[in-house]
């Protein structure tokens, strides 16, 4: 995505900027150190490029931006549950709109900060009190946290990811490594070489990977590194060819320049007393 060429609404500083993409707005930043793009729908980043290097966000070509459904690609944030432990799918974060509630910045790069809080629509769905925020920090490396409170009088029980898609050349060409020796597939529990290759869909939660994991992304002869804190798992996915061609939004070939390393709580085990704070974390650093 050529942040770049999106239409300005206002020009909050040097570095900051809010702009238009179709049905949604999105804060902009280009910096010395980096350039990169998060949506206001969703609090979704869209994209991190660093000064010099490839673009390391993967977006959809057919992604939908129109603030109905929740973003393909980028970096959608999957709150207060992972997957299907209830409705929605992945919680109702990722098709949520959230608030700029800051933006800091120097010589190093940009931080934002996004906020949302509960509302009648959320307790809806879940009915529980909180405050979350996004912080994104922009310089040389990416690093997202994801920042739940409990707000309320009684404990509330959490999960989540940070679902991060990353750009690469070739998906045959690359490998996710430091995942440890064992991963959760189709509820079943299997040992783990600690390295994930890829030749079909993926789709695992490896329970004992790294705190930093590496995609050897070698068609476009880099590494990234992926460091997480505040998770249990880390989530690696590739839909293959049969499941990219049943999504609307995903081109039919779209699998083979994007892999996810997700940063995640997949089991809504942390459980926040009234007043308690968890952070979910992932720092993306490019060589």
């Amino acid at each position: 995505m050529d942040v770049k060429q999106l239409p300005t609404l206002a020009v909050l500083s040097d570095y900051v900027t809010v702009c238009e993409l179709d049905g949604i707005k999105v804060v902009r930043v280009i910096h010395p150190k980096a350039t990169a793009a998060v949506s206001l729908f969703g609090g979704h980043v869209l994209s991190f490029t660093p000064t010099g290097k490839k673009e390391t966000i993967w977006m959809s070509e057919k992604a939908d931006f129109t603030g109905n459904k929740a973003i393909r690609g980028g970096i959608p944030v999957c709150w207060p549950w992972f997957g299907k432990a209830a409705e929605p799918s992945h919680g109702f974060a990722r098709t949520s709109e959230w608030a700029l509630n800051e933006h800091r910045e120097n010589e190093e790069g940009v931080i934002i900060s996004l906020t949302l809080s509960d509302n009648a629509e959320t307790r809806a769905i879940w009915p529980h009190a909180f405050h979350a925020e996004i912080l994104m920090e922009v310089g040389d490396t990416l690093k997202v946290s994801l920042v739940s409170a409990n707000t309320g009088e009684r404990a509330m029980q959490i999960g989540g990811a940070l679902h991060t898609y990353f750009n690469i050349g070739d998906i045959h060409q690359t490998s996710v490594s430091e995942l440890g020796n064992e991963y959760i597939e189709a509820g079943e529990r299997k040992p783990s070489s600690g390295t994930a290759k890829f030749e079909g869909e993926v789709d695992r939660i490896y329970t004992q990977a790294a705190k930093a994991v590496v995609i050897d992304d070698a068609a476009n002869q880099r590494r990234i590194t992926v460091e997480n804190s505040g998770n249990n798992g880390v989530v690696v996915w590739n839909p293959w060819q049969a499941l990219a061609e049943g999504m609307a939004d995903m081109e039919n070939d779209g699998f083979l320049t994007m892999v996810c390393a997700e940063s995640a709580v997949y089991d809504r085990s942390v459980t926040l007393q009234p007043g308690e704070k968890h952070t979910l974390s992932t720092e993306v650093i490019c060589k």
